[in-house]
């Protein structure tokens, strides 16, 4: 029974901050949601397609269901970093429309496996894993990109929150303003203290 409510709980919370991620694209223009916001080339697009094919293959191939489109090689040298970025060709509708066909593979997966099942991760040390581990693996990863995308979409227009309807977290601009200049003299007074 704690088997049945995990795995909807964990579920349940994968689905949420998929639509989080692709909420950050909401109102942006092509270029927006492809420029590189980070020493590193990080960019909103990039994170949708990165996590599309990083859960196609933690919640399909590990399992023995591979997603029925291709996927970039892990083990591929030059292939490495190609799933970070949208090249010219691929719209934004294909990578989120592709990530969409993802969460649908990945849900069977979920639904038609127990948490107990046997998978192999095979760029992991210890390969030999279960459902219940990868799938927090993949939502603790769709978490960690999320919270880049929260901040690649600050940077772009000051939009916060995982979602239209998430009012509490648009405070306004002078809000913030006050907020970060209190957090500025702050760190200026603790960066004085420094010998």
């Amino acid at each position: 029974m704690i088997d049945d409510v995990a795995k909807a709980y964990l579920h349940s919370c994968l689905r949420d901050v998929r639509e989080a991620v692709l909420w950050k694209l909401d109102g942006l223009g092509e270029y927006d949601v492809r420029r590189p916001l980070t020493a590193t080339g990080t960019n909103l697009l990039g994170l949708v397609k990165h996590l599309s094919v990083w859960e196609a293959r933690y919640l399909g191939e590990v399992f023995g269901r591979p997603f029925p489109e291709p996927l970039p090689r892990w083990d591929d040298a030059e292939a490495a970093g190609s799933d970070m970025w949208a090249t010219e060709q691929e719209t934004r509708a294909d990578v989120i429309d592709r990530y969409r066909r993802v969460w649908d593979h990945s849900d069977a997966t979920i639904t038609g496996l127990a948490l107990d099942s046997p998978g192999q991760v095979p760029w992991w040390p210890r390969p030999r894993v279960t459902l219940f581990a990868v799938l927090v693996h993949v939502l603790s990863e769709t978490n960690r990109h999320a919270g880049h995308a929260d901040i690649l979409r600050e940077q772009i227009d000051g939009s916060t929150g995982t979602d239209a309807g998430d009012t509490g977290a648009q405070q306004g601009a002078a809000f913030w303003a006050v907020t970060r200049e209190r957090i500025e003299l702050a760190a200026r007074a603790a960066g004085s203290t420094e010998t």
